[in-house]
């Protein structure tokens, strides 16, 4: 095989070059290679993700143009790519002599600094150039510069920098969609309403700064001013899906959830559905509390995201407040299919099972969802509650004492401990339990009368809850 046959597929032009090279680095008469011949050979070799060549190629080439600025910052980018980062830095400095009008020599710089950790180095290097450059390179900098003090955790310095870019190019887009996002990271919504105010005076048709003026005064909780800016950016840009999808979650803030209805309805016309979409518009039904809309919803969204265990999760809520427990346990097992570890999924299935006045497997809903989360005091008392009105009161009072070394101890133990004792006929023990609950919470001896109402018929438990009221009440 000659060397022209190992680069098969390339133009005839090209072939000669490397031809040439192949010639050159074996120390045979070869013809002359310019500067921009070196340029494709390494750019051939880079290409193949042969670095070791592509570095050969680049001294080769330095060897002949000692001073070209290309060819250096071409080897200190292979050496980069390469992890020798000290090595790219040296022949940057060099790079630089020759010429500093290259704004990709800096960034190659800032990419060696930050891989050594070197951030104030980075920082330092790319303030001094800032000002040597103008117009849209000025802008790469100043977005790079964001960059390193993102890698470097200083974030209210990101936010400063997009702010410094805005001030010098309002429409800039690419920093109107970060500042977005760096406003709401660092809370600094009133200087983003400033900021965003004035590029509007500028540019009263700019729909991002519209947007942005919106999500700022949204992370303020002004949910009414939020929607008037989203509004106004729906008018510049009919189309702009996220501030539908903003405008929905204000008004839903505000608990106007027919109107966050009618705004994600326009937002399907103008893009493609999306089951987050779907299912919101089903929240806000579910909020309504028109459960079979809402359902409908959630199945759309479930069609288009069949692994998301929440939404049947949903669909099976919804159902349970319709007291419908066959319906809602079948929702709840699918989503327990899909995800086993849902704690809430197993609690809603088991208050689903006694419903159903099946307390074996109510139990044992419980116990997998203490189980997987035993710090929930929620789970621990599903646990007790069942296993009482299953009549299994020793268990249940020994669960009660279980919960307690998983959660410390609460008043709503010590009510359900009244319950199950004067279930046990343990009178006196269950009065001290009680005064013990009524000492730490004694709003929550509602509880206990949910659990078992006919409790309030016992004079001395009826006496000792009076009691508690008068301290409260005095």
């Amino acid at each position: 095989m000659t060397p022209k046959d190992d680069f098969f597929g390339e133009s005839e032009e090209l072939k000669e070059i490397l031809h040439q090279f192949d010639r050159l680095r074996k120390g045979q008469s070869h013809a002359f290679l310019d500067e921009e011949d070196f340029e494709q050979i390494i750019d051939y070799f880079d290409d193949r993700d042969d670095l070791k060549q592509a570095i050969q190629a680049a001294d080769l080439g330095i060897e002949r143009f000692p001073y070209s600025s290309t060819l250096m910052l071409k080897k200190a980018d292979l050496l980069i790519a390469t992890k020798h980062y000290r090595q790219a830095l040296q022949v940057l400095e060099q790079a630089e002599i020759y010429d500093q009008s290259q704004i990709h020599l800096y960034l190659l710089k800032t990419e060696a600094y930050l891989a050594l950790g070197e951030y104030d180095k980075a920082v330092a290097m790319l303030e001094n150039r800032i000002e040597h450059f103008d117009g849209e390179e000025q802008m790469e900098l100043l977005l790079e510069l964001a960059d390193v003090y993102d890698d470097w955790d200083q974030f209210n310095q990101v936010f400063d920098c997009l702010v410094r870019i805005l001030k010098i190019d309002p429409n800039h887009e690419e920093a109107l969609h970060k500042i977005c996002f760096w406003t709401e990271f660092s809370g600094r919504y009133e200087e983003s309403i400033k900021l965003h105010q004035w590029i509007i005076d500028e540019n009263p048709y700019n729909e991002l700064a519209w947007f942005n003026l919106g999500a700022a005064y949204q992370g303020l909780k002004l949910y009414e001013k939020a929607i008037d800016a989203y509004a106004y950016a729906l008018a510049i840009d009919e189309k702009f899906d996220y501030a539908y999808r903003n405008m929905a979650d204000a008004y839903m803030k505000l608990r106007k959830y027919d109107a966050a209805i009618d705004v994600l309805q326009q937002q399907l016309q103008v893009a493609n559905p999306e089951d987050v979409i779907y299912e919101a518009i089903g929240l806000c039904y579910e909020k309504l509390k028109k459960y079979a809309q809402a359902r409908h919803y959630y199945r759309k969204a479930y069609r288009l995201s069949p692994h998301d265990e929440k939404l049947q999760l949903r669909i099976g809520l919804t159902y349970m407040q319709e007291r419908n427990w066959m319906n809602a346990a079948d929702a709840l097992q699918v989503a327990l299919v899909l995800n086993p570890q849902m704690v809430k999924c197993w609690e809603a299935l088991g208050e689903c099972m006694l419903q159903l006045h099946n307390e074996e497997e109510a139990i044992r809903c419980f116990v997998k969802a203490t189980h997987l989360r035993p710090s929930s005091v929620q789970a621990w008392q599903l646990l007790i509650r069942a296993l009482y009105l299953a009549g299994d009161y020793e268990e249940a009072y020994r669960q009660s004492y279980m919960a307690e070394t998983h959660t410390g101890a609460k008043a709503i133990y010590h009510y359900y401990r009244t319950a199950i004792l004067l279930a046990m006929g343990k009178n006196k023990e269950a009065l001290i339990q009680l005064e013990t609950g009524l000492q730490l919470a004694p709003r929550q001896v509602k509880k206990l009368i949910d659990l078992c109402p006919a409790v309030l018929q016992r004079s001395a438990v009826n006496d000792l809850i009076s009691r508690y009221r008068k301290k409260k009440d005095s």
